[in-house]
């Protein structure tokens, strides 16, 4: 427990409505989407930079346990104060858009800015912002920005970090710093703001974030695949992105999956097919529209499609998006725990990857659907159990580890988007060496020698 002369000394900082220890408020912050809880032993709400420094300075100097928190939608842990502490929230005050650069085509942004509020400001004003998880009606660009988050469009214009240009952050010491430039080139000096994006709040606290912007493509169209089996549709998407076309987003869900959305919402999908695959595909011209679609459909079709629709208006293609956008809340239908890994390998090694996936289903009589954004070979693993029987629950924990090892054998990474923080921690080792893992805690230290912000996340110590 942080003793009350501390929480005085923070409330004076940011002003005591600013500050909560009230049991709501605890309660509030303890949690993330993997429904684990700890309580901090307060929530603060910096109104601004100078007091992120300020409230670090001080936690800094009495060891007081810091974690930065964005929406509090990650899936392995990243922003709970697992070692008590206080919460830092940026919702409150540190939630404006600073500026659209339409000339240089750049954004800079507070972290508690809604990753959708972004994309609708400069999408009003002709320009793009490609990243889009999931979350993204209410996940922040901070917490975006810490764990480098993906999104279906990812299969086309990358993640988070592809348009990161610059990051004000904050040390745990207090020093402000700049990481980066809203030069389109700028090789002077480390990349700091490369090392701070994906460190999970561990490094520094970001207190404003440039980014790049695109301009808007004027058209999307839809289509969907259908296919016999999993290994044809895993086949068709690394030779589709191989095949001279690039498109937006590229999904999957296998049988599985299917089967859940069907019994859940009983849309008429096809349920005996192998897998269906959906994709979007952009530009300013129909017939560049057209072309694409008709080169995606001819190496769909030499892979086993047995049907491939295009959508004709945006009703249809929100009705081809539909099983795809409510797959995972339909999974419970398996079983009442879920563990969701987001495992990503080459694009080419996703017909073996799920072939072991299904293996390992196998050997331990359990299910094991899978959905995701193969686009860029990011696949959402699902191993489901019933969470009130303990010998099923020992079981999902051994098959994840498994998917795990498969996953790094085919040359792949423990997570694509979600990130490491408290859930795949005790894994690192599998993905990374004894000397890999020395250096990520030389790096801890030289920024938080301490220990103070977000420890023991991503495996360090």
């Amino acid at each position: 427990m942080i003793d009350s002369k501390h929480l005085d000394t923070l409330a004076a900082i940011v002003g005591r409505e600013n500050l909560y220890s009230d049991k709501a408020h605890l309660i509030a912050y303890s949690y993330d989407a993997t429904r684990e809880r700890f309580e901090a032993d307060a929530v603060v709400f910096p109104r601004h930079e100078q007091d992120v420094s300020d409230i670090l300075r001080y936690c800094n100097t009495h060891l007081i346990n810091v974690v930065p928190r964005g929406a509090g939608s990650g899936f392995t842990g990243g922003a709970l104060p697992s070692r008590g502490g206080i919460v830092l929230g940026f919702e409150k005050h540190m939630n404006k858009i600073l500026e659209i650069d339409m000339q240089n085509m750049v954004a800079v942004v507070q972290p508690g800015v809604i990753n959708k509020d972004l994309q609708r400001a400069v999408e009003a004003v002709g320009l793009f912002y490609p990243p889009d998880p999931a979350s993204q009606e209410y996940s922040t660009i901070g917490g975006n920005v810490n764990e480098n988050a993906g999104g279906m469009r990812a299969a086309k214009y990358g993640i988070t970090k592809d348009y990161v240009m610059a990051i004000r952050a904050v040390r745990p010491n207090g020093d402000i710093i700049k990481a980066g430039k809203r030069t389109i080139k700028d090789v002077a000096g480390y990349n700091i703001a490369g090392i701070l994006i994906a460190s999970e709040g561990t490094l520094a606290v970001t207190t404003e974030v440039t980014l790049k912007l695109l301009s808007k493509p004027k058209m999307t169209k839809t289509a969907m695949g259908i296919f016999g089996s999993v290994k044809e549709a895993m086949e068709a998407v690394y030779k589709t992105m191989a095949g001279g076309v690039t498109p937006v987003a590229m999904e999957f869900l296998d049988n599985l999956t299917i089967r859940a959305v069907e019994q859940t919402f009983h849309k008429g999908l096809p349920v005996d097919a192998g897998a269906i695959l959906v994709t979007d595909v952009d530009g300013n011209l129909e017939e560049d529209l057209n072309l694409q679609l008709s080169i995606i459909e001819k190496i769909f079709r030499e892979n086993g499609c047995s049907e491939f629709k295009i959508a004709r208006d945006a009703k249809e293609a929100a009705d081809l998006w539909f099983a795809r956008r409510n797959a995972s809340p339909s999974l419970s239908v398996y079983g009442s725990k879920k563990l969701n890994e987001d495992v990503t390998v080459p694009r080419s090694a996703l017909p073996e990857l799920l072939e072991r996936f299904y293996a390992i289903a196998d050997k331990y009589q359990i299910k094991i659907p899978c959905f995701g954004h193969t686009g860029d070979g990011n696949v959402h693993t699902n191993v489901m159990v019933d969470g009130k029987d303990p010998e099923q629950v020992k079981i999902a924990y051994q098959a994840i580890e498994e998917v795990f090892q498969a996953t790094i054998d085919l040359g792949g990474t423990l997570s694509g988007e979600h990130g490491i923080g408290l859930a795949k921690a005790p894994y690192m080792h599998m993905a990374f060496t004894p000397e890999e893992m020395a250096l990520f805690q030389d790096i801890k230290r030289a920024f938080d020698p301490n220990n103070i912000l977000n420890p023991f996340k991503m495996g360090l110590v």
